[in-house]
C-alpha cells in the first residue's frame, strides 16, 4: 500500500477519536433505556457489601459484566489511550477491546498502538476487524491480527451505515456473511460480532447464529452516531444522522437468538443494569471511558459504575447478577412496549 494511503488511514483513525468526543457526534434519538424503571424493594434483606456483580463471558469469570468496547488504535497517540484503558480493565478484571486493526495490516509500524499486553499482561483482550475487510484479507492475515497482540478473542464489527456515509467508505457488501463464516471456522479463538452504533435486528442475529456465532454486541442507536462523525469528515449522502435501532429494542430483538452484549449509549452502571434486566449478558461502553482517559479518571469511572450496579441489585432485592437477570425487576414504558409489540417481541 502506498505511503500516502497509509497516512490517510492513520489520519482517519485520529479524526474518529477527536470527533467522537464532541457532543455534536451524539444521536438525538435515545437508546429507549429511559423507558425502563426498576421495582424498588423497601426491604431488600441483603448486605450491600455482599452483593455479587461478578459475571461470566468467554468461559471466564469477570468482576462485573462490563466491557470497555473497541474504540481506537492505528495512530500514535492511540497507544497512550489503549494502555490507560487496558491498565484499568486489568485492575478491575473486565474485558477490553481495541479499535479496528485494519491500520495495523496496512502499516506494521502501528502494531504498538494495539499491542497493550506488552505492558499489561493480565488482561482479557479483544482484537477487532471490520466485516468488510474479511473480503480483502486472508484468513491467515486475520489470524495474525489476533496473535500479534496476543488477543483472547476477536470482534468483527459491522458498520455499513458508516461506510456508506464515509467519503472513502467501502460499499460492496456482497458475500460478507459468507466470509464471516469462513473466519469463524478458521480461528481457534472466540469470535463475537459487534455493530458500531446502529443496532442489530433479529434477522441479522439469526443469520449470524446460523454460522455458529454465539455472542453479539448490539451497539444500538442512542449514543455516538458514526454517520454524524462521517458527515463532519465530508460524507455526501445526507439524511441518515438518526438512522438505527435503539439499544433497548435491539437487545429485545436479539436476546432469544444469541447471547447479547448491550452497548450504544450506555452512560452509567444504572443503564447497564437496565440492559441486563432486558436480557443482555454484559454491557459495554466506549465514549465515557475515552472521555475519562482525557480527564484521568478511568479507574474512578469503573468503580462508580460498579457501585451503581451493586446498588441497583441491592435496591431490587437481588443478591447477584444471575438472580437479577432471572427476576427482571422492571416495568417498561409505553413507547418501548409498543415497539416490542409491533415487532412481536415479548418483554
Amino acid at each position: 500500500m502506498e505511503k500516502e494511503e497509509r497516512d490517510l488511514t492513520e489520519l482517519r483513525k485520529q479524526q474518529h477519536v477527536e470527533k467522537a468526543l464532541l457532543s455534536s457526534s451524539q444521536y438525538n434519538k435515545t437508546t429507549l433505556l429511559e423507558e425502563i424503571d426498576f421495582i424498588h424493594s423497601s426491604l431488600p434483606e441483603l448486605d450491600w457489601e455482599k452483593t455479587d456483580v461478578r459475571a461470566s463471558l468467554f468461559g471466564r469469570k469477570f468482576s462485573l459484566p462490563l466491557l470497555i468496547t473497541g474504540m481506537t488504535g492505528g495512530y500514535k497517540k492511540a497507544r497512550e489511550i489503549n494502555i490507560e484503558l487496558a491498565k484499568a480493565a486489568s485492575s478491575f478484571n473486565i474485558p477490553f477491546g481495541v479499535g479496528s486493526q485494519r491500520a495495523m495490516i496496512e502499516n506494521k509500524d502501528l502494531l504498538p498502538t494495539y499491542d497493550v499486553k506488552k505492558e499489561v499482561e493480565d488482561l482479557f483482550l479483544i482484537a477487532n476487524i471490520g466485516a468488510y475487510q474479511l473480503k480483502v484479507y486472508s484468513n491467515s492475515q486475520i489470524e495474525s491480527l489476533v496473535k500479534d497482540i496476543d488477543a483472547n478473542a476477536l470482534a468483527i464489527h459491522l458498520n455499513p451505515l458508516q461506510e456508506i456515509i464515509q467519503p472513502e467508505g467501502d460499499r460492496d457488501w456482497e458475500n460478507v456473511l459468507f466470509r464471516i463464516g469462513e473466519v469463524v471456522d478458521y480461528l481457534d479463538v472466540p469470535v463475537l460480532i459487534k455493530e458500531t452504533g446502529a443496532g442489530i435486528s433479529r434477522e441479522v442475529a439469526s443469520s449470524l447464529a446460523s454460522l455458529g456465532i454465539e455472542l453479539i454486541d448490539v451497539s444500538g442507536a442512542g449514543g455516538t452516531s458514526w454517520s454524524k462523525i462521517e458527515y463532519m469528515r465530508g460524507g455526501a449522502i445526507k439524511g441518515f444522522e438518526e438512522w438505527g435501532i435503539p439499544t433497548a429494542l435491539s437487545i429485545l430483538l436479539c436476546r432469544d437468538v444469541v447471547d447479547v452484549i448491550a452497548s450504544g449509549g450506555i452512560r452509567s452502571g444504572i443503564d447497564g443494569a437496565k440492559a441486563l434486566a432486558l436480557g443482555a449478558r454484559f454491557f459495554g461502553s466506549a465514549k465515557p471511558f475515552l472521555q475519562a482517559v482525557y480527564e484521568k479518571r478511568v479507574f474512578q469511572l469503573i468503580e462508580e459504575w460498579k457501585n451503581q450496579l451493586k446498588t441497583v441489585l441491592f435496591l431490587t432485592g437481588t443478591k447477584d447478577i444471575e438472580e437479577f437477570r432471572k427476576k427482571r425487576p422492571i416495568i417498561v414504558g409505553e413507547k418501548l412496549y409498543f415497539y416490542a409489540k409491533q415487532l412481536g417481541v415479548k418483554i
